[in-house]
């Protein structure tokens, strides 16, 4: 079975481009797309100049279409990975959903996360329609509301929340901090606060009891438990992720407090050698030009160990 330089789990911006870094250097991959994407029903991309206010779909094709064009050593497969076998730094077996299995030099996980989403009723319906976890990605479009809502609710707390109630100040006339009946997190919320502008910003400890989308006005509705309610523009938050597929547990891998793979900036190593994890996976910093340069600084860095192994007269590699 003949070695294939670089397997990249996952197809989306992350990922191609570390495959166009790649083919840069003549290095073959594979790049496994199995259709899925966090974003997923989301029409609109935002901070990739030409790209910006395009679907991401769009994109995703373009740039895979692009690759094929121009660079025969990258391969795709449309399919998912099942399992992937640590032989060596320098031996991976990849099996997939189609029952193929491929021997790698290197492997690029480009996997992208899980929500997790809080236990608020009505939130995974209005995730990414009403409920905005980044507002340079969402919201520019919803600017000028009467106001808007930060969902203090983990992992979102404290300097967070003010922060992300400050970008939605720059959006909506006022902004509300929900601490949905927690205590604790009331007064630490509270707190962070108090050096905000008191008639521009407030704090709301009630309990939430659900959350309703308004699709006539594109608002979204905070119900308490006692019946009473208010309006907001939209929502933001950030729920807790969790790196896509079984990879985590079969190799080994490392990981933050937030649920993502420990990889070292700015080339993005993991704790297993051989292995890199590049974009949402990897990062709480979850947007697309985030994804795109973690994937090129990988794949230059993947470049560097594979011609190391070949050129170098001290080493013992087969590759």
């Amino acid at each position: 079975m003949d070695f294939t330089d670089v397997a990249i789990v996952g197809g989306g911006p992350a990922g191609l481009t570390a495959a166009n870094t790649l083919a840069r250097q003549l290095h073959t991959a594979v790049v496994y797309d199995n259709g899925l994407y966090r974003n997923t029903g989301v029409k609109h991309m935002h901070m990739i100049l030409t790209w910006d206010h395009k679907n991401p779909e769009d994109y995703r094709s373009a740039a895979r279409q692009n690759i094929l064009d121009n660079y025969s050593s990258i391969q795709f497969a449309a399919a998912s990975v099942s399992k992937i076998e640590k032989k060596s730094d320098s031996h991976f077996e990849v099996h997939d959903s189609n029952g193929e299995v491929k021997k790698f030099r290197k492997l690029i996980l480009a996997v992208g996360s899980s929500n997790i989403y809080p236990q608020i009723q009505g939130y995974d319906k209005l995730w990414k329609k009403r409920i905005f976890h980044c507002l340079f990605c969402h919201g520019y479009e919803d600017r000028g509301g009467a106001s808007s809502g930060v969902l203090a609710v983990g992992p979102v707390g404290g300097a967070l929340a003010a922060h992300m109630a400050q970008n939605a100040a720059q959006l909506t006339d006022k902004v509300t901090l929900y601490s949905n009946g927690d205590e604790a997190m009331t007064a630490e919320v509270k707190t962070a606060a108090s050096v905000l502008i008191p008639s521009k910003f407030s704090v709301e400890a009630r309990k939430i009891k659900q959350l309703t989308g308004n699709d006539s006005d594109n608002t979204v509705t905070v119900e308490f438990e006692d019946g009473t309610s208010k309006v907001e523009k939209f929502l933001v938050h950030n729920p807790e992720t969790t790196a896509s597929g079984p990879f985590v547990a079969q190799l080994g891998l490392e990981t933050t407090p937030g649920g993502d793979i420990k990889a070292d900036y700015p080339f993005w190593g993991t704790s297993v050698p051989g292995v890199y994890a590049i974009g949402d996976c990897s990062t709480p910093y979850k947007v697309t030009p985030s994804s795109i340069t973690s994937g090129c600084n990988a794949a230059v860095a993947v470049c560097a160990e594979l011609q190391a192994s070949k050129y170098t007269q001290s080493s013992t590699s087969s590759l």
